[in-house]
């Protein structure tokens, strides 16, 4: 009875100190095309948010070294300021906003905001994904909350439906497309035949890919995301190194055309799926049925295929990256954070959704240990005896050929050799394809691509 007495008490001055609370002060720390998408909705949408929320968030300072550039946003003056530390030290600002990127100075930004009692906003998955664990323990300890939706999926609420909407289940597997920029190229190949580095160019000029697109095409951003989802997911640590990541500038127009005959669609995938011991956390390019939905997610869209124990299958869908986009799925963890402060709550929802004592690290599977489907093409010289070869092989690695596929028979040199395989161990896969590569009638290293079937998950 005495417990319930305080906690009525308690509840009651939560409530009066935030029914006293007219105004929550916002700084944004960086001016670029997220942030200035995040000042464009707080101003554009004020009236609309203070509606919902029941309080007025008020932009008070953006931070950023260049203080010409037209953004296309009309600012009082004295908003926009070129020195970080005046948002940082302004006991009036209750809420900073991290748009700069990077994870060096970004780092060090966040751990002050943290210091000063800042409640703090942020789309930066690479950030996350190398310092996480210290930045939400420092989080912890004094009690700031830390939203970060934009940093996985864009417009898409990934981790709030983690997070919340499937606290009661159990998640089996998960399987994203989280890149816009690969998802963007690997259309243009498949649709319009266009080599590799000419999609990529493309993705340039509209937008979709930075100058040096490594991040992008060699799988790096995706990983970083699944590194996010994994740990809300299964109550882990935040693992980045672990998992496996492959990326796309190897795929060709003519692995494109022959999965779409074999009735299969390609895509770079975020893959995770969890055994109880350990969790499968890979990033690469999969063949996926045509029927599998997220086949048809096309250009620079993303989406996630989630699969939990009580609700089965389910997906979300949209866009991944943008001003806009990125903004509103910023806008939506301030309000997160201003409805806390209004009602008293102290991070109400866990960081990484688990109570503290319950993240556990949980090991991801080597990639060697993965079993899975495959497809392989091989360039090899068309004389007898060249499939029985190779196939033997296979056999004496424990690897069952599903399906055959010869191109250019009868024709002079190599001509495309294409296997797809049962369920195999990658590590038998691994150990037969260097057996078989180093054969005469093999002209260059095969092409492997990972299979994820929907008997398999999803």
């Amino acid at each position: 009875m005495a417990h319930d007495t305080i906690f009525r008490v308690n509840s009651l001055l939560n409530g009066i100190q935030g029914f006293y609370m007219e105004t929550i002060n916002i700084g944004i720390i960086g001016f670029g095309t997220v942030g200035t998408g995040v000042a464009k909705i707080l101003l554009s949408n004020s009236h609309l948010i203070e509606k919902r929320i029941g309080v007025r968030l008020h932009l008070k300072y953006i931070a950023d070294i260049d203080l010409i550039t037209d953004r296309g946003v009309n600012l009082n003056d004295g908003v926009l300021i070129n020195d970080a530390d005046t948002i940082l030290n302004d006991p009036d600002i209750h809420i900073i906003v991290e748009t700069v990127g990077g994870d060096t100075f970004a780092k060090n930004l966040l751990l002050k905001a943290i210091e000063k009692g800042k409640h703090i906003v942020t789309a930066n998955k690479a950030l996350l994904a190398k310092h996480g664990n210290m930045i939400f323990e420092q989080a912890l300890n004094r009690k700031i909350s830390i939203g970060y939706e934009a940093s996985v999926g864009g417009c898409m609420p990934v981790i709030k439906t983690l997070r919340e909407t499937l606290v009661g289940n159990k998640i089996q597997a998960m399987l994203g497309i989280l890149n816009g920029t690969c998802n963007y190229i690997l259309t243009k190949i498949a649709y319009e035949k266009s080599p590799f580095e000419a999609a990529l160019e493309e993705a340039q000029k509209n937008g979709y890919a930075e100058a040096d697109p490594t991040f992008d095409v060699e799988g790096i951003d995706t990983a970083h995301k699944l590194a996010i989802l994994i740990s809300i997911a299964y109550g882990m640590k935040i693992n980045f190194n672990d998992i496996y990541v492959e990326g796309i500038s190897n795929i060709t127009p003519l692995d494109i055309e022959i999965a779409e005959q074999f009735g299969y669609r390609i895509k770079l995938l975020a893959i995770s799926k969890y055994n109880g011991n350990a969790v499968e956390a890979r990033v690469h390019p999969t063949m996926i049925p045509m029927s599998n939905l997220l086949s048809g997610v096309n250009g620079s869209l993303n989406a996630i295929a989630i699969q939990g124990d009580a609700v089965g299958n389910m997906a979300l869908y949209g866009y991944g990256a943008g001003m806009m986009p990125t903004a509103s799925a910023i806008i939506s963890d301030i309000a997160d954070i201003a409805r806390d402060m209004i009602s008293g709550a102290k991070i109400r929802v866990p960081a990484l959704g688990f109570q503290n004592e319950h993240i556990k690290e949980i090991p991801v599977l080597p990639i060697d240990e993965v079993n899975t489907q495959y497809y392989i093409r091989f360039a090899a010289i068309d004389k007898p005896g060249v499939l029985s070869s190779i196939s033997g092989i296979l056999g004496n690695h424990h690897i069952s050929i599903k399906s055959v596929h010869q191109k250019g028979q009868n024709q002079q040199g190599a001509v495309p050799v294409v296997m797809m395989t049962y369920r195999a161990k990658e590590s038998n896969i691994q150990a037969a394809l260097k057996e078989i590569t180093a054969l005469h009638i093999i002209e260059r290293d095969p092409m492997l691509i990972r299979i994820e079937d929907n008997n398999q998950t999803i």
